[in-house]
């Protein structure tokens, strides 16, 4: 039998082996693999999953769906930032993303030439990020790993963005940059460097040298516009992430180059669906349609009850073809990013808003999929086929719920028995196959932010939601099943969706914190979405729901883009591909051009292409969904704090949505704005943080504030630029007896530190 160490040391050689050997991942290693290796047969496995089960719960690996690998392993290829050198002067690079709760950042020794090859890349410098393929490293005391970078994303610029404040008294004026990490650091614009900004202005500026006092200096750029209108909040986080928002000329040229699809070209012919009444349900405000729906009853006779479900999809791939200036810049967006004032489009308006719009009356390429279902949802079969459809109908979620809901106006009331109708008859059936498969049902409401016609806001509100939301996820779910198992028995290489079961870390303090509200869960437990469900039905009506969901929801791990397929965790499914979005999902466009090349429909599909470097564009578009949704919440903050700012002193109502040891985070109820309030300036007592609790606790009266409690607190501080709200707490703690003094045996930490910068949760996207 291995020791402990032969078994770290098995699983560390396999990972470096893989990566020396160049491969985009390696094989999965296990408790067979192991086993395998150290020639371990018969009852002596009991006693090698004992020992396995014993380095996990000690952390000394981790389990997942990928395999066993040591706690905190990176993957072969990750996007990483190149940050600094060391003392030999090699670049260090770090993870763009990183589970805290993992350990340390990794650093990674980037080998680099010196200089860039005559006619090769750029060289990567500090500043840059980049594709970076990685080798564990055994020496201890320095970087983690060693790494060669295999693409570079970007250059470093040395912008900064900030507001310009003018000096009326010796001409220029400074900047304050708008960045958090540099509120305390200002910058001197001489007068003839300050361009056209006015007092008040965001600007992007590049830095120059220092001043003779030390203060550094920097020159305007551009001018981006006042900041008294929220519009130019959006632009705060589209230049702070470095998120391209305005589409390169040669793009624009190829995009209105294109011309309509027709129904024969290039040696493929379209099947003609015309006739067939598609349905496109969207928001009312949505631009572009790239999705339409349409249900039946199967009238086939192994199918008694069952239903006849299309999902039509823009056919997004025969516009933007591998490799030209369309795709080029699609890949480096990712996706589009959508903001309260402006979406950034993934794909010029000629081609989202137009030529893939599946417009009402007109005709339209798509990619379709047609898939049996039996009378309990199961999917039965299904078909892709290459069409020319032709939209019968546009509604709103909210149209076609009033429509089955007994109140059609004129558009949905032609429609209503013989679309509308099978549709829900059809989403019935599927409930039943999803109650079955029991995925994970957590209720993550969204806030929407409405502007008035001036650009500043007018309300903040969580839309319903609405049956028919449900009805088209719930074919899209479907399709983008179908597309990943079509691809699979084609053997062809894909981009999965993939998700992660939880990790032992995290489960270990779901465990701990159920146990204080008298709901056992075990440690070590491999759970299911259905053991999830179950604890969330237990807690559902009581005091405990609202803080049960928020740990459960953090105990999730985040949803990832990978070439390598590990299943989707939190829908519950072996395997899952983004299929219905091409026009602002890079990955979707992927899977398109894939379904073309392996069913051999037309022109536009996959290049042979092997698996690694669908590894390097997932790692990339996965990155780059990141940097949507920290630009999308980071906006929503500031629009929120310029909104409350003008409401100092008001009282609010909320529910506490973090403690820490520094104090607790508040969201509001009515807005959905997070805000801080420090431990120091809860009333008379000493607060120690109870991690178990997830709680504040006075030392000396046991006054309780708990994630999840309702309160009561007074805007006391609004900063917009940093979408920060500092709150003052006006409810009393509850009163748990014995608290205080459990925290006395239990080595509760005090919870007197200065406040933290504020934090966000991450949430899963299926």
């Amino acid at each position: 039998m291995p020791s402990r160490e032969d078994i770290l040391a098995f699983i560390a050689r396999e990972r470096e082996a893989a990566a020396q050997a160049g491969a985009a991942l390696p094989d999965k290693i296990g408790k067979r693999e192991i086993a395998r290796a150290f020639g371990i047969r018969g009852d002596d496995k009991i006693l090698l999953k004992k020992i396995l089960k014993e380095l996990e719960l000690e952390g000394e690996i981790q389990r997942s769906r990928k395999g066993l690998h040591e706690k905190g392993a990176l993957p072969q290829i990750v996007l990483a930032d190149i940050t600094t050198r060391d003392r030999d002067g090699d670049l260090i690079a770090v993870p763009v993303e990183w589970d805290e709760a993992l350990g340390p950042l990794p650093r990674i020794a980037i080998f680099a030439p010196r200089k860039a090859r005559v006619g090769g890349p750029p060289a990567a410098g500090v500043g840059d990020r980049a594709l970076v393929r990685v080798t564990p490293l055994r020496e201890t005391g320095g970087p983690a790993y060693s790494g060669r970078v295999v693409k570079l994303l970007s250059r470093a610029v040395k912008r900064i963005l900030g507001v310009f404040r003018e000096d009326l008294r010796h001409g220029g004026g400074r900047i304050v940059p708008v960045d958090k990490k540099m509120r305390d650091k200002e910058y001197r614009i001489a007068e003839a460097d300050r361009g056209e900004a006015r007092d008040g202005d965001l600007v992007s500026v590049e830095t120059l040298s220092r001043g003779r006092l030390g203060q550094p200096i920097a020159k305007v750029r551009e001018r981006l516009g006042s900041m008294n209108s929220e519009k130019a909040i959006s632009l705060i986080a589209i230049n702070t992430h470095s998120i391209p928002d305005l589409f390169r000329p040669d793009t624009i040229e190829a995009s209105e180059a294109a011309k309509p699809a027709r129904m024969e070209a290039e040696g493929f012919r379209r099947e003609d669906w015309r006739s067939l009444p598609l349905l496109t349900i969207d928001p009312p405000d949505a631009k572009d349609h790239d999705d339409a729906v349409h249900a039946a009853p199967d009238d086939a006779p192994d199918n008694p009850e069952g239903f006849i479900v299309t999902v039509a999809i823009a056919d997004v791939s025969y516009y933007v073809r591998p490799g030209s200036a369309l795709d080029k810049e699609a890949l480096d967006r990712g996706n589009s990013v959508y903001f309260p004032d402006r979406v950034v489009p993934m794909l010029p308006e000629r081609i989202s808003n137009d030529l893939c719009s599946l417009r009402q009356g007109e005709d339209r390429p798509a990619l379709a999929c047609r898939m049996r279902l039996g009378k309990d949802g199961h999917k039965l079969d299904h078909s892709f086929h290459r069409v020319m459809m032709r939209s019968a109908a546009k509604l709103s979620y909210q149209q076609a719920q009033d429509a089955i809901d007994g109140r059609p106006d004129d558009t949905a009331r032609p429609l209503l028995d013989e679309a509308l109708k099978p549709l829900w008859r059809a989403y019935e059936a599927t409930k039943i196959a999803r109650t079955k498969r029991s995925p994970l049902d957590l209720d993550l409401p969204e806030r929407k932010i409405l502007l008035k016609a001036d650009g500043t806001v007018d309300r903040v509100l969580t839309p319903p939601r609405l049956d028919a939301h449900k009805v088209i996820e719930e074919f899209m779910i479907l399709a983008n099943v179908a597309a990943a198992e079509t691809l699979e028995a084609e053997k062809s290489h894909l981009i999965y969706r993939a998700h992660d079961e939880p990790s032992v870390e995290k489960l270990n303090a779901l465990s701990e914190f159920l146990a204080t509200i008298g709901i056992k869960l075990a440690k070590g437990q491999v759970l299911k979405p259905m053991q999830f469900n179950e604890i969330l039905a237990k807690v559902r009506g009581t005091e405990h729901e609202n803080v049960v969901n928020e740990i459960v929801l953090r105990t999730q791990a985040q949803a990832e883009y990978v070439a390598e397929n590990y299943g989707h965790f939190g829908l519950h499914l072996r395997r899952y591909a983004h299929f219905t979005s091409p026009i602002r999902r890079y990955a979707d466009l992927i899977v398109h051009r894939a379904l073309v090349r392996a069913l051999d429909l037309g022109p536009g599909g996959l290049p042979e292409m092997g698996r690694e470097h669908l590894a390097e564009i997932a790692a990339r578009i996965s990155a780059a969904e990141r940097r949507a949704m920290a630009a999308e919440r980071e906006t929503t903050d500031r629009l929120i704090a310029t909104f409350l700012a003008e409401k100092i002193g008001a009282s609010f109502e909320g529910r506490i949505a973090g403690a820490t040891h520094a104090g607790l985070f508040v969201k509001l109820s009515d807005t959905g704005a997070d805000g801080f309030i420090p431990a120091a300036s809860i009333g008379d007592d000493y607060f120690r943080f109870d991690e178990a609790h997830h709680a504040l606790i006075g030392a000396r009266t046991g006054a309780t504030y708990q994630l999840g409690d309702q309160v009561t607190v007074k805007l006391v501080e609004a900063a917009p630029f940093a979408g920060a709200l500092r709150f003052e707490m006006l409810s009393e703690g509850k009163a748990r007896a014995g608290r205080a003094s459990a925290l006395k045996t239990k080595g509760a930490k005090a919870s007197r530190a200065r406040p933290s910068a504020r934090t966000s949760r991450r949430r899963t996207r299926a």
